[in-house]
């Protein structure tokens, strides 16, 4: 399985945390009918994207990303001794596999100068930080962590309301030490390096498009979780805050990429995880670059 590639002048590595089968497909996407599934089981199926017990598979990845500039992790997982009894598969995890997974690229965790965060969701910051003798510390102690301005607020509003564990633990913590950046969501990191905003998901999702003068590579974030969401743009996940809104940022960004050759880094996609978009009928398809 390819986990490291060249795109121009950068080099990408996946930091895979996990890859399985994680929740009922027409649960995930409450919208999507007996009818529908059965059009396109066939197909998800080769892809490896849905099982034999209709069940979406996901990774759980890191994209690390050195540019002539800086080297960029983008997204977190789920990180480990983290209470997530909302999420039994993720609740607690312990092991070294995913700082083993860095090292096999070559890095350590001083070597990040930035992590950017798409968004603030469980399963995208929980590598932030780490437990040390009892407090949450950063876990790339050299980064910088940019936060969208208006996801901030949000999460930190919901937080004042009712607990949010992955806030608490996995961006409090970083904020804290002094080590996060509030930004714009179309926030320009350098030549190199650009936010663009892609909310629905949640309110100040962005996604991160790289390369000199053209985006070469984008990375997705959850603006899209399933192939299946191409094809029908209108599917959106259970947990998206807006929809409506997630539905139309799903086909603008589709439709901006389509039949070019930009490199779409999905979050959630099985391996290869990496895709090109390409028209299909009303809406689109993912082909994989192996």
């Amino acid at each position: 399985m390819t986990t490291s590639f060249q795109i121009a002048d950068m080099r990408i590595d996946r930091i895979i945390e996990g890859e399985y089968a994680f929740q009922g497909l027409q649960r995930f996407l409450p919208s999507l009918s007996d009818a529908m599934l059965a059009e396109n089981r066939g197909w998800l199926q080769e892809a490896g994207a849905l099982n034999a017990e209709d069940f979406l598979v996901i990774c759980v990845q890191s994209y690390v990303v050195r540019t002539p500039h800086h080297t960029i992790m983008i997204d977190t997982c789920v990180g480990n001794d983290k209470s997530r009894p909302a999420f039994p598969a993720w609740d607690m995890q312990s092991g070294d596999h995913y700082l083993r997974a860095l090292a096999a690229a070559g890095l350590g965790v001083e070597d990040i100068d930035y992590v950017m965060c798409t968004h603030l969701h469980v399963d995208h910051v929980g590598w932030n930080t780490k437990l040390i003798d009892g407090r949450w510390v950063p876990t790339f102690p050299k980064a910088k962590y940019l936060f969208a301005d208006k996801e901030y607020a949000y999460w930190n509003e919901q937080n004042a309301k009712s607990p949010v564990l992955p806030f608490q633990d996995s961006v409090l913590p970083i904020v804290e030490a002094g080590r996060h950046e509030l930004v714009s969501s179309a926030h320009e990191l350098n030549d190199h390096v650009r936010l663009m905003p892609t909310p629905g998901h949640t309110p100040d999702h962005y996604a991160v498009a790289i390369g000199r003068g053209r985006d070469a590579a984008v990375f997705t974030g959850d603006l899209i979780h399933s192939p299946i969401q191409a094809r029908h743009t209108e599917l959106s996940m259970r947990a998206d805050v807006d929809p409506i809104q997630s539905a139309a940022t799903r086909r603008a960004f589709l439709e901006r990429y389509c039949d070019t050759d930009t490199a779409c880094c999905t979050a959630h996609f099985p391996s290869p995880s990496r895709v090109k978009v390409r028209r299909w009928g009303e809406g689109f398809r993912c082909d994989p670059i192996g």
